[in-house]
């Protein structure tokens, strides 16, 4: 009569064997979290109406490192130090080498000689608000991108000579996503 015993483990320890396996998965999730912000992307919250009608006040983002040199149509993030000292989320137009104008008969925005076809503007640009701050065409610096606002008539942007073309050393990341609100959720062109 040989038999052997099993030993099976008392409520107790399944218990805090469980605790155990769920604080595990959430500190690395948490480590994961930390990493993926840290390094590569970050979250933030539009501040104002120059983006409309792409992005709105209050809108939550994710926002990624640039991996890459800017280029037409990214909306990334400028944290260039100036009188505001807030990250501007502004699109981008034109990149370093390229010259920007503007036509006066059509209010609409030209980039090496050609008028730009801008489906995302909420409103014709007014000209009176950039013939008055810059003297156009300019060439955009190399390293350096021109950006606006979608919203172009309620948008302090490149075309105030306070903040000119932005040096891509001062761009924080590319937007790629919103989270918020749910409705909206999703890819951001």
């Amino acid at each position: 009569m040989n038999e052997e015993l099993e030993i099976q483990p008392g409520k107790g320890e399944g218990i805090m064997r469980e605790v155990y396996d769920w604080v595990e998965s959430a500190v690395m999730a948490l480590v994961f979290v930390v990493v993926v912000f840290t390094f590569i992307g970050m979250s933030i919250s539009v501040n104002g109406i120059s983006m409309e009608p792409t992005l709105h006040d209050s809108d939550r983002l994710v926002c990624i490192r640039m991996l890459r040199p800017p280029k037409y149509m990214d909306i990334v993030v400028v944290t260039k130090p100036d009188a505001r000292n807030n990250p501007l989320i502004k699109r981008v137009i034109a990149a370093g080498g390229q010259t920007i104008g503007f036509d006066e008969q059509t209010n609409s925005v030209v980039v090496d000689g050609r008028p730009l076809t801008e489906p995302y503007i909420a409103e014709r640009m007014n000209m009176h608000f950039t013939q008055n701050r810059v003297d156009y065409p300019i060439t955009v610096p190399d390293g350096f991108v021109f950006v606006m606002g979608d919203n172009r008539n309620h948008s302090w942007d490149s075309r105030v000579a306070e903040l000119g073309p932005v040096d891509e050393r001062y761009i924080m990341g590319r937007v790629i996503y919103r989270l918020m609100p749910y409705k909206d959720m999703g890819r951001t062109v």
